[in-house]
C-alpha cells in the first residue's frame, strides 16, 4: 500500500481482494434488506437484520460507532437524502427509503478494509415521478462508474453523473455530500462530487478504490441537517435517491466491489471493459 498525491491510498492487489470480500458483505446485506422492506416494518427492524447478515458473515459494521453513529445502516425515508439514523419510524406503503450499509473485513494480517454501497427501494407502488427519480439517480452512478478509466481524472466521473441527471430533467444534485477515497478507512482522499467539469482531481491508476453515490432530489439541491446532527434533509421537503457502489479499476478493466457480479452486466451494457477476478 502507498500514498499518491493529497494523501491518496493505492492498495496492492491483495488489499484489493480484501475489500472485495467487504463489499460482498455489504452487496449480500443490500440484497437482503431489499427483500425485507415492506410496509409495517421499522427502520430500526431493518438495522438489526443488517447488523446480523454482517456479522454472521464474520464482519463488523462500517456505520455502528463511526463519530458516534448510533446504527449498523443508515435509512433515510422520503424527503431525507442521506444519514438517517434507523430507529422507531414504521414504513408505509408509497414510502421511498434509501439504506447506505458499510462492512470491514479483516486481511490475514489483521488489518481492515471496507466496502460501501447504497441502494434506495420503494416500499410498494410509488408515482411514476418517484420511480424516474430511482431510475435516474441509480443510472446516473453506473454512468459515472464507466466514465472512470486508467489516466483519467476524479472529476471525469463528476461530470458523467452530472451529465445523465441534467439530461432527465429538472432533478436537484446534492452538491454538499460526496463520494470519497474508501479503503482502510471508510472515508479518505479524493472527494468525488456528483457535479463538476471533467480532468481534474487525482488521477485515476491501478490500487486507487473510490466510492461513487449520487444524491438527487425531485427539487432543490440545497439541504438541511436535523437537530439529531445526523439526517440531511431536503430544504424544500422533496424527496430524494441515493445510490453507491465502491469500485476500483485494474489493468484488466473495471471492478466494482460492492455488487455481487462485480457490476459485469452494467458494464458491459456501458461498453466498458470488466476487470473483475
Amino acid at each position: 500500500m502507498g500514498l499518491l498525491d493529497r494523501g491518496v491510498e493505492i492498495k496492492t492487489p491483495e488489499q484489493i481482494d480484501g475489500m472485495r470480500k467487504a463489499g460482498l458483505v455489504v452487496g449480500r446485506t443490500l440484497e437482503l434488506l431489499r427483500g425485507h422492506v415492506r410496509a409495517g416494518i421499522t427502520t430500526g427492524e431493518l438495522d438489526g437484520i443488517a447488523e446480523d447478515s454482517i456479522r454472521s458473515a464474520g464482519a463488523t459494521p462500517s456505520f455502528l460507532g463511526y463519530h458516534g453513529f448510533p446504527a449498523s445502516i443508515c435509512a433515510s425515508v422520503n424527503d431525507e437524502v442521506v444519514h438517517g439514523i434507523p430507529g422507531d419510524r414504521v414504513l408505509a406503503e408509497g414510502d421511498l427509503v434509501s439504506i447506505d450499509c458499510g462492512a470491514i473485513t479483516l486481511d490475514d494480517s489483521g488489518r481492515g478494509w471496507h466496502g460501501d454501497s447504497a441502494i434506495t427501494v420503494s416500499v410498494g407502488p410509488v408515482p411514476a415521478e418517484v420511480e424516474a427519480l430511482m431510475a435516474v439517480t441509480e443510472e446516473a452512478m453506473w454512468r459515472g462508474i464507466a466514465a472512470a478509466h486508467l489516466g483519467g481524472r476524479v472529476t471525469d466521473i463528476s461530470h458523467a453523473v452530472e451529465r445523465h441527471v441534467r439530461s432527465q430533467g429538472g432533478f436537484g444534485i446534492v452538491e454538499d455530500y460526496t463520494g470519497h477515497g474508501i479503503g482502510s478507512a471508510m472515508h479518505q482522499p479524493p472527494d468525488v462530487p456528483n457535479v463538476g467539469r471533467p480532468g481534474k482531481g487525482p488521477r485515476l491508476v491501478p490500487g486507487l478504490a473510490l466510492a461513487v453515490e449520487p444524491m438527487i432530489t425531485l427539487g432543490t439541491k440545497e439541504t438541511d441537517l436535523l437537530e439529531d446532527d445526523w439526517t440531511v434533509v431536503s430544504t424544500d421537503g422533496s424527496w430524494a435517491a441515493h445510490f453507491e457502489h465502491t469500485f476500483t479499476i485494474t489493468t484488466e478493466g473495471t471492478w466494482v466491489l460492492t455488487a455481487l457480479d462485480g457490476g459485469e452486466q452494467q458494464l458491459s451494457e456501458l461498453g466498458v471493459k470488466f476487470g473483475g477476478r
